[in-house]
């Protein structure tokens, strides 16, 4: 199911022993357009403490009651390194975190399905708050930061290849994969009342500075799109239209029978 990124907001974490919190983020990688990991607000528990939870450590989300039951327990989570997310999350820490978590660097590059059994700290693990250092490694070198928060690219200006079109509004996110589905534009700014999907693909730049994301469409494309109304299902003759339309390529028939591609509501 496609999910919005931006409704997981607020979503209560369950472990299992208890409840940790409420999720306030989700961090996504840039480049390979991943969910990558959910900031959480565990509120008067820890003291207003933020920790990440990875995708692979969650039972399916329930949308009606707003909430993810987690497959880690209190004290795992309690003993998670700490972040510090009023800096830029860089890829460094993620490796700190796969380094607790147990989790190979492969895990971060084939995705989800690289690790179907998810490995967890031992209960009496001790926080890690500094960067691991693997044998050989000649330092902790340039930081690359490709992970970035979904509430920072909130509003972003969307800028096609001849001009501004609108804003960003969230991301549409496979629940099941993680994997960044599609881009929500919202061209209220140029035009009235039209919402259009963007696949990743056609993305070419995040400017951090300038907040604004660059598409190699034209505004004229752009406009053209097939419009989506955001209160219905994604159905497959609409999917089917919108990748014909931009040349994405027809849907292939590993989508089986599936005649609904849901997203949740917001």
């Amino acid at each position: 199911m496609l999910q919005r990124g931006s409704a997981f907001k607020g979503y209560t974490i369950e472990a299992t022993d208890g409840k940790v919190g409420t999720i306030s983020d989700l961090l996504f990688d840039d480049q390979k357009w991943q969910l990558r990991w959910l900031v959480v607000d565990t509120g008067n528990w820890l003291n207003g403490r933020k920790v990440l939870i990875h995708p692979a450590a969650l039972e399916r989300p329930d949308s009606a009651g707003r909430a993810f039951v987690s497959k880690l327990t209190r004290a795992q989570l309690e003993a998670s390194p700490a972040i510090d997310t009023d800096a830029p999350v860089a890829m460094q820490m993620e490796r700190n975190m796969g380094g607790y978590y147990g989790w190979s660097a492969t895990y971060y590059d084939n995705g989800i399905a690289a690790s179907p059994v998810l490995p967890m700290p031992p209960h009496g693990a001790e926080p890690r708050t500094e960067p691991r250092t693997e044998p050989g490694d000649a330092g902790p070198g340039p930081i690359d930061r490709h992970l970035r928060s979904i509430a920072e690219v909130s509003r972003y200006a969307i800028h096609a290849l001849d001009g501004n079109v609108g804003h960003f509004e969230t991301f549409l996110v496979d629940d099941e994969s993680w994997a960044i589905r599609y881009l929500v534009i919202d061209t209220m700014d140029w035009w009235m009342g039209k919402h259009v999907l963007v696949s990743p693909s056609s993305v070419t730049n995040i400017d951090w500075a300038q907040r604004q994301i660059s598409l190699d469409l034209t505004c004229y494309k752009i406009k053209g799109s097939p419009a989506w109304d955001d209160t219905g299902p994604i159905d497959r003759v609409y999917e089917q239209v919108l990748r014909l339309y931009y040349g994405w390529g027809a849907l292939g028939d590993d989508t089986g029978a599936v005649t609904h591609v849901p997203v949740a509501a917001a």
